[in-house]
């Protein structure tokens, strides 16, 4: 490089620096790089560690170890100081000795402390090589540790630095704890897997085109946001096919898994939809413009498996059948089945090839299929049958099933003898707990010396009979999954003298109608009042009773006097007098959840990890859990973010 090339630079240089010096004035912010020494006391270190020789990324170089040379740059190490200052010619000369075919290879000195670095020896050499926009920089490395705390900052840190010793990189940065496991996960990695060099390579190589990319799109973006933005990314789309992407490509995908990065930010990502949505566009959207609302309508539906498999699916699919009677001649239905040898994804892809506006995905676990469809078919309304997922692309929707539970919980409360009745969950995943809740507090309503007897059916293998052995007379078994599949010993049963259980009714969940309400909606033009760019959200539908989402169906054996109260609960449920959380409640371990004067909100219910005092059990961890059951309680778990994540799953 000529003396001339290096003035050159040194006036952009000069250039940027100014201007970040006069933006940071503007904002009030300070306008030098931050001082270690004046942010950090030894009160604060738990140790320190030698890292040696390691590349560091340049854009985590945050200030300087002393005040020093502080006032000769900005905070993006660019110089301050004109020409005619010694700084200014010792810093061009560098520029004109060191950037030619051997380039600037001494180490500059650093401390890390929280992942920043700070400048100890070397600072021109650091703010040469960024005016080049050098993406890593080499330096020798004295980490020093933070004094361990609850604090957020210091529980990522501290998870950073796991990473650090398996990965050997300071990329990417994450702000939410849990997020550096999630990532090893997203890879395909094992848990503590070692890294390899030519991992180390690809991934960071991989990174840097991808904050490009992002970064051209986004101005202002913190580290934090790039890789939160990465690992939404890498939870959509893989890694291999992250690396296979052109600028172009990388753009539009980064384009469709935005809305992801800017829900998950907010502290209330979900906009839970508790109210049937029956209504059309409001007057204001029709008065705004004139929108062609659909006359027909083409839906698919994607079930995980046949629906004579599995009779959560059967009941999905009676459902659409209920969908194509009702809306006849306004709705066309198809049905993709993954079978062995296909993949969800895929046959989204064949549903919307085959011209599907609408596509409704029965299970939880095709959650990662829609995802990646939504981003590809950003015209195709896409649903899942969850609740509590923070995907603005994806709509999800439930029935809030606790109603019915809090009515056969009350009759379980009034029929038996022995003031102990039998309650099975199936898996601790959100709205699990407020069933739960709900049937003992519809038991204590109509029989306040009651206790409720928890156990799981993921944990374990004959539930019925441990029960039993615990002298219940009433069993609250899981539900019916829709109106016409028979009870047996489903829902809530009485325990005969010889061990038989007799059925006495059970909720159940009417997809039928949530189907009709949720594509009439569509029809009428009422999708847009709850979308993305009207709420800034995602969209969870949670409908209960007075939508017909949820019922309660009776058996013959029920004593009149107690179907006579299921219908004034059902009655009191619907109009909204009645609502089983808006009572005194206190938790297991002493809590006053609720001292009745108040109503607790949806996102309340919804996310219950705790259970009432009159319940004897507990919501069980993830190692007690059956196999079968791990990977819906990794989705859907009360304790999701705290699950060591499975390597190549999805990660919420």
């Amino acid at each position: 490089m000529s003396r001339q090339e290096a003035v050159d630079q040194y006036d952009q240089a000069l250039k940027s620096g100014r201007k970040m010096y006069r933006d940071c004035l503007l904002r009030g912010q300070y306008p030098y790089p931050q001082v270690l020494d004046e942010i950090f006391d030894e009160s604060m270190a738990a140790g320190r560690v030698e890292l040696g020789i390691i590349d560091i990324p340049a854009e985590q170089i945050a200030g300087t170890k002393t005040r020093g040379r502080q006032p000769a740059f900005a905070p993006n190490f660019m110089p301050l100081l004109p020409h005619n200052t010694e700084f200014a010619q010792k810093w061009i000369s560098l520029c004109e000795a060191s950037l030619g075919d051997e380039g600037i290879r001494e180490p500059v000195r650093c401390i890390e402390y929280m992942g920043r670095f700070y400048v100890q020896e070397g600072n021109k050499r650091v703010s040469v090589l960024k005016s080049f926009g050098s993406p890593v920089l080499p330096a020798s490395v004295l980490r020093i540790i933070p004094a361990w705390s609850e604090e957020t900052q210091i529980r990522v840190y501290y998870e950073f630095m796991d990473y650090y010793r398996l990965s050997r990189l300071y990329i990417p940065v994450f702000g939410v704890p849990g997020s550096y496991r999630k990532l090893q996960a997203a890879l395909g990695f094992d848990a503590g897997h070692e890294w390899t060099e030519e991992e180390r390579r690809s991934f960071s190589a991989a990174y840097y085109a991808f904050s490009s990319a992002l970064k051209k799109r986004k101005d202002g973006m913190g580290q934090e946001t790039v890789g939160d933005a990465l690992l939404k990314f890498l939870q959509v789309f893989s890694f291999a096919g992250l690396k296979d992407m052109t600028q172009e490509e990388l753009a539009k995908s980064i384009a469709g898994i935005w809305p992801e990065v800017e829900v998950q930010a907010k502290p209330e990502p979900i906009d839970i939809s508790t109210e049937n949505a029956g209504a059309s566009r409001s007057v204001l959207s029709r008065l705004v413009g004139i929108i062609v609302l659909p006359a027909h309508l083409n839906v698919a539906f994607v079930n995980e498996c046949p629906p004579e498999r599995s009779p959560w699916v059967m009941a999905h699919d009676q459902g659409r059948r209920y969908l194509t009677e009702t809306l006849a001649g306004k709705v066309s239905t198809s049905v993709y089945n993954v079978t062995e040898g296909t993949d969800a994804y895929d046959l989204m892809e064949a549903a919307v090839a085959d011209g599907a506006q609408v596509i409704f995905a029965t299970t939880a676990n095709l959650i990662a299929s829609c995802r990646k469809a939504a981003v590809r078919h950003p015209n195709v309304r896409i649903l899942n049958c969850s609740v509590s997922m923070p995907f603005p692309e994806v709509r999800t929707y439930y029935a809030r099933i606790y109603e019915g539970k809090f009515i056969s919980g009350a009759v379980a409360g009034a029929m038996t003898k022995t003031d102990r009745v039998g309650y099975i969950a199936s898996s601790p995943i959100y709205g699990m707990p407020a069933g739960i809740n709900a049937f003992a507090l519809g038991a204590r309503l109509t029989n306040p010396d009651v206790r409720v007897k928890l156990r799981w059916s993921s944990v374990s293998e004959d539930p019925i009979a441990e029960l039993k052995g615990l002298g219940v007379d009433m069993i609250s078994n899981r539900d019916i999954p829709s109106p016409e599949q028979s009870q047996h010993e489903w829902g809530l049963c009485r325990v005969d003298d010889d061990g038989g259980l007799v059925p006495i009714g059970s909720p159940y969940w009417n997809w039928g109608e949530m189907y009709v309400r949720i594509v009439q909606n569509i029809l009428d033009g009422g999708w847009d009042e709850l979308s993305y760019k009207n709420s800034g959200r995602a969209v969870n539908y949670w409908w209960g009773m007075s939508s017909g989402a949820v019922d309660i169906r009776l058996s013959h054996n029920i004593p009149e006097g107690m179907a006579g109260l299921v219908e004034i609960l059902r009655h009191g449920i619907c109009s909204g007098t009645i609502l089983p959380f808006h009572r005194k409640i206190r938790s297991q371990d002493g809590r006053v959840i609720n001292d009745g004067s108040r109503w607790l909100s949806a996102e309340e219910i919804l996310h219950m990890d705790w259970l009432c005092d009159c319940v004897d059990g507990e919501i069980p961890g993830f190692d007690e859990l059956l196999p079968m059951a791990q990977s819906l309680v990794r989705l859907l778990g009360v304790y999701r973010d705290w699950i060591i994540p499975d390597k190549g799953g999805v990660q919420v």
